[in-house]
Formats: C-alpha cells, structure tokens, sequence
C-alpha cells in the first residue's frame, strides 16, 4: 500500500488562487496522472475493504469524478449531488453556508431507497459544508452512510470534525495544515 506522501506528489499546489493567501490543492494533476489516478482510487476503498455499497454519492463537481472510479471498483451505483438546477428529474434540496453566501444541492428523489449503504465521495474537504449537505441529502431520504472518502482535508478550516460530530466516519488520504 503507498503512503499518503505518494499523493501529495500528485497534487499541484497553486499559491494566491482565487484570492490571495490562499494555498490551492489542484487534483487535476493527480487525475491526469494514470499511476497517481489509480492510486487514489485504490487508497480511497482501502478501509472499506469487504464493506457491501449499493450507491456511491459523488459531491459536484470533482467527486463525480472519483465518485465514477469508486463505483465502478465497488460494483456500487453512482449517484450524482448536484448544484441546484442541474438534474433533469424531480429533486429533494439542501442549503448550506459558505464563505460568502449560500449555496445549494440537489438530488433526485429517486436516487437512494431507504436502507441503502452508501459512501459519499468528494475530492477535498475544506469547512465541511458540502458535504454535510449531501449527508443530510442522503439522510432524508433513508441512506445509511457507512462513510465519507476525500483525497484532500484542510483539517484547520474544521471539516472532519464538522462531519464526525455528526457521527460520519471521514477517510482522507492526505492533509495540509494551515490551509
């Protein structure tokens, strides 16, 4: 099993981006990267190893990517959370607090049954608003999350402890602090 060093290599780091002070984790050189890709992937299902997933939730927009990957590996469905206005089909909402505003999700309300064990899949977990929203997406309509998988935690800005108050297991493969 690589260590979570392995991915830090992957991962560019853009300095002031979007605003000055800011340390961007850009994953886009990790997905490019065929080795570092699978990599990821494998990491991400490592502790859920023997673990039985009937839908895998991907958080818009680069958990669809890994959300894909995950499922496929999993023999899982995919389920996509999208920004409001983007699924076709009849939706269920959530609205959560960012930085400078609100922002809200969506999600068909027909896309998890009630009692289905899902994973929620994202590619960096920064405050947790995201992904609480999709927690709480799932939640309403009677997912059981066995878990949360990202590749990047910010811990500082209080994501992982947002979600395990909440009683969500986190799984990450790397973190930067300070960011």
């Amino acid at each position: 099993m690589s260590t979570s060093a392995d991915i830090h290599h992957y991962i560019r780091t853009i300095p002031d981006f979007p605003k000055p002070g800011v340390m961007f984790r850009d994953v886009t050189t990790l997905f490019a990267d065929p080795r570092g890709f699978r990599m990821a992937i494998d990491q991400l299902l490592h502790p859920y190893s023997g673990t039985r997933f009937d839908k895998v939730i991907g958080l818009e927009a680069r958990g669809f990517i890994l959300g894909g990957a995950v499922a496929h590996q999993l023999s899982a469905g995919f389920v996509p959370v999208r920004k409001k206005g983007k699924l076709p089909a009849r939706t269920i909402a959530q609205s959560y607090t960012l930085e400078y505003g609100e922002e809200t999700v969506e999600v068909h309300d027909d896309a998890v049954e009630a009692g289905e064990r899902v994973l929620i899949v994202d590619d960096l977990l920064a405050t947790g608003g995201t992904a609480e929203a999709g927690i709480k997406l799932m939640e309403s309509l009677g997912a059981e999350i066995i878990g949360t998988a990202f590749i990047v935690d910010l811990p500082d800005l209080g994501g992982r402890a947002r979600l395990e108050a909440l009683g969500i297991e986190v799984h990450a493969l790397c973190a930067y602090a300070g960011d």
